[in-house]
C-alpha cells in the first residue's frame, strides 16, 4: 500500500502563513503521510491538475491583496481560459490568515476557495478564517479546524496499519546535520557573504548588492517622539535601476550584543566553521547561507533571534528539552489550552526568541545545533519605498526610515530589527555596506505628460511621492498636487525646503495638514474635503490619477470616505453612483494605494 501524498502550498508576507504551512507539514510527517511544503510561486502551477490532496495556506495583505510570493499563482488561477473541470481530481482545503479590523478580512482565502470550487475541486472543509484580532490570535480558529481536517484526511487517505504515528513528545528528525570542521577553511571573510559589491546581473534576494551607506541623517526635530532617518546608498556599478513607486528590500543583521548572548546561552563557539548535510535527498541548502559558514555568520545574519516566537517554536523546544520543569512549562505554552498564557507571556509583551531562550536556560544550553534551522526562522528582508529619483540623484538611492522603538511591560524597550540596525550604521566611522535589491512596487505613475497626479502622503508615506515628483519635474511634467500630513511643521515636516522651492517654481501644489498644531486635530482627509472642488475638477475634468500612502489602519477608509463625499457634493452623484465612480478609479489604476500595518 502506497503512502498518501499531501501538498501544502503557502502565500506568506510576514512568515505567519509559512509557519502554519510548515506546522501542517510536520503534523503530516507525524501521521506518516508523504508531504511537500512550498511557496505558491515556487510551485509549478501547471502540475496542480495531477495533485490529489492540497492544503492552501494564504494570508491577506494590505487592502485585500495576495502576498508577494503567490502573485504569479493568483494571476494564473484566475485565467478565464481554465476549464471548469481542471481540478476535478483534487481534494483541497484553504486556511486563511487575516485581520478582521480591515474591510477585506481574509479576502484572499475566501476568493481562492470559491475559485477552486469553480475549477472542479472538492472542498474537504469550509475555509478556515484565522483572525489576528482574536484575543488568542489566529490559532483560536485554526486549532479546531486543523483537528477536523486531519480526521477527514486520515479517513479518506489511510496510511498502512503497520506504520505507527510518531508521538507528539518525540522530535521529528532535523532537516539538516551540522558538520563542524576541525580546521579553518581557506576562505576570506568577504567570501562568506552571499552579497556582491559588483554584480553581473541585477541584484536579487539570492544575490543582493552590498551598497555603501553615504549618509545617515536624522530628519525629525530633537523634541519629536520618533527618530526618522534619511539614508542614502551609493549604487554605482550595481546594475540597479528603478522608477518612482519601486521598493528596495534590505536584509538586516542582528546586533553584536544579541549575537554574543545567543552563542553564550546555547554554548556555541561563534568562530566554529560548519557545513550542512540534508537528512533527506533532494532537500536544497538553505537559500542565502554560504558554505562553509561560521556560527557567528549564521546567528548574526541568518537566524531571526529578535523576532517574537510562534507557537511552533515552543512545540519543538518542548520536544528537545531534557529539563523536567522547563519541559513541563514549554508543553503547557505549546498546548491548545495554554494559548492564553502564551499570548500573555510572548505576544502581548513582544518577547523575543533570544529572551525566551534566556528564560529556559537548561533547555537552551542543550539544544542540538542540528535543530537550529528547524527552530528559528530566517531573518526576512524589509521593504522600503524608494524616496529619490535617479534623474535627480544619479547613482544614489534614498529611503526614509522611521526607527521602531516602543515600551511594553518588559524592562527593555522593543526595537524594530531593521530600522534600529540601519539607524546604528555610521559611515563617518568607516565604510558601511548594506545588502539590498530593488523590486517594482505597487504604485505606477502615468507617463502621459499632461496627466495631473494627486498624492496623499501621511508621515513617512510621503517617501514614494518625493521620487515621483523628482521624476516628473525632471521630465517637465507639472500638475503635481501633494497633500502631506504630519504632526508639527517644526518637527516632522519632511523635505519642507525642497517642496517650497518646487512650489515657487510652479512645479508643485502643496497642501499640508499639521495634526497637533491646533486644538482639533486636522488630517489629510480634512484638507481633501476643504479642497473638494479642486479634487473633483482634477479627477473628473482632467483625468488625474490619485495616490495614497501611509498607515493601513485608518487612512484608506478615511480618505475613501472623503472622496465619496466630494463625489456626492461636487459631482452631484448618489451614494451608489459615488461608490461605483470610486470603484472605476481603482479598476483603471487611477486610484492606487501603498499602505502598511
Amino acid at each position: 500500500m502506497q503512502v498518501p501524498q499531501l501538498l501544502v502550498l503557502f502565500g506568506s508576507q510576514t512568515g505567519t502563513a509559512q509557519d502554519e504551512a510548515e506546522r501542517l507539514g510536520r503534523e503530516a510527517r507525524r501521521r506518516r503521510l508523504g508531504c511537500r511544503v512550498q511557496a505558491l510561486d515556487s510551485y509549478s502551477v501547471a502540475n496542480l491538475i495531477r495533485e490529489p490532496l492540497v492544503i492552501f495556506v494564504c494570508a491577506t495583505t494590505g487592502q485585500g491583496d495576495p502576498p508577494d510570493n503567490m502573485k504569479n499563482f493568483w494571476r494564473f488561477i484566475f485565467r478565464k481560459s481554465l476549464p471548469s473541470s481542471s481540478l476535478c481530481q483534487m481534494d483541497f482545503a484553504v486556511l486563511g490568515l487575516g485581520d478582521s479590523s480591515y474591510a477585506k478580512f481574509n479576502f484572499v482565502a475566501k476568493k481562492l476557495h470559491r475559485r477552486l470550487l469553480q475549477l472542479g475541486g472538492s472542498a474537504l472543509l469550509p475555509p478556515c478564517l484565522g483572525d489576528d484580532q482574536h484575543e488568542l490570535g489566529p490559532d483560536a480558529a485554526i486549532d479546531p479546524w486543523v483537528g477536523d481536517l486531519w480526521e477527514k484526511i486520515m479517513v479518506m487517505y489511510p496510511v498502512p496499519l503497520d506504520i505507527p504515528e510518531i508521538p507528539h513528545g518525540v522530535p521529528l528528525p532535523s532537516k539538516f546535520i551540522f558538520q563542524f570542521l576541525q580546521e579553518v577553511p581557506s576562505i576570506g571573510a568577504e567570501e562568506l557573504n552571499i552579497a556582491s559589491s559588483a554584480p553581473q546581473t541585477p541584484p536579487s534576494e539570492l544575490q543582493p548588492f552590498l551598497a555603501p551607506v553615504i549618509t545617515n541623517q536624522r530628519v525629525t526635530g530633537p523634541q519629536h517622539f520618533q527618530d526618522v532617518r534619511l539614508i542614502e546608498f551609493d549604487i554605482t556599478d550595481s546594475n540597479i535601476s528603478f522608477a518612482a513607486g519601486d521598493v528596495v528590500f534590505i536584509l538586516p543583521s542582528n546586533s553584536e550584543a544579541h549575537t554574543q548572548q545567543f552563542c553564550q546561552v546555547l554554548c556555541l563557539d561563534p568562530n566554529q566553521f560548519f557545513t550542512l548535510k540534508p537528512r533527506e535527498p533532494g532537500v536544497p541548502d538553505p537559500p542565502g547561507l554560504p558554505q562553509p559558514c561560521t556560527v557567528w555568520h549564521l546567528v548574526s545574519q541568518y537566524l531571526d533571534i529578535a523576532s517574537v516566537p510562534r507557537r511552533s517554536f515552543f512545540e519543538l523546544l518542548a520536544c528537545l528539552s531534557q529539563h523536567a520543569l522547563e519541559r513541563e512549562k514549554l508543553l503547557e505554552l505549546s498546548s491548545a489550552r495554554g494559548q492564553e498564557e502564551l499570548w500573555e507571556y510572548c505576544n502581548r509583551p513582544r518577547r523575543t526568541i533570544l529572551e525566551v531562550l534566556c528564560d529556559f536556560p537548561h533547555t537552551a544550553g542543550a539544544i542540538p545545533p542540528d535543530y537550529l534551522l528547524d527552530l528559528i526562522p530566517r531573518i526576512r528582508p524589509r521593504a522600503f519605498s524608494i524616496a529619490s529619483s535617479l534623474l535627480a540623484h544619479p547613482r544614489r538611492l534614498q529611503i526614509l526610515v522611521a526607527v521602531v522603538k516602543y515600551q511594553t511591560r518588559l524592562k527593555e524597550p522593543r526595537r524594530g530589527l531593521c530600522s534600529s540596525w540601519l539607524a546604528s550604521l555610521n559611515p563617518g566611522q568607516g565604510p558601511v555596506r548594506v545588502p539590498l535589491w530593488v523590486r517594482p512596487g505597487s504604485l505606477v505613475f502615468p507617463e502621459t505628460p499632461d496627466t495631473p497626479i494627486i498624492m496623499v502622503g501621511a508621515g513617512t508615506g510621503v517617501a514614494p511621492f518625493r521620487a515621483a515628483i523628482q521624476e516628473r519635474v525632471a521630465h517637465g511634467q507639472t500638475g503635481n498636487f501633494l497633500f502631506f500630513g504630519c504632526r508639527q511643521r517644526d518637527q516632522d515636516f519632511y523635505w519642507q525646503t525642497e517642496w517650497q522651492k518646487l512650489e515657487q517654481k510652479g512645479c508643485l501644489t502643496l497642501v499640508t495638514a499639521f495634526s497637533r498644531e491646533q486644538e482639533k486635530k486636522v488630517y489629510v482627509q480634512h484638507r481633501l474635503r476643504e479642497l473638494g472642488p479642486l479634487v473633483w475638477e482634477l479627477l473628473d475634468g482632467q483625468g488625474a490619477y490619485f495616490y495614497l500612502a501611509g498607515n493601513a489602519k485608518y487612512l484608506p477608509t478615511d480618505v475613501s470616505e472623503a472622496l465619496m463625499s466630494i463625489f456626492q457634493e461636487e459631482g452631484r452623484l448618489s451614494t451608489a453612483d459615488a461608490s461605483a465612480y470610486l470603484a472605476r478609479l481603482q479598476q483603471t489604476l487611477r486610484f492606487q494605494t501603498e499602505t502598511w500595518a
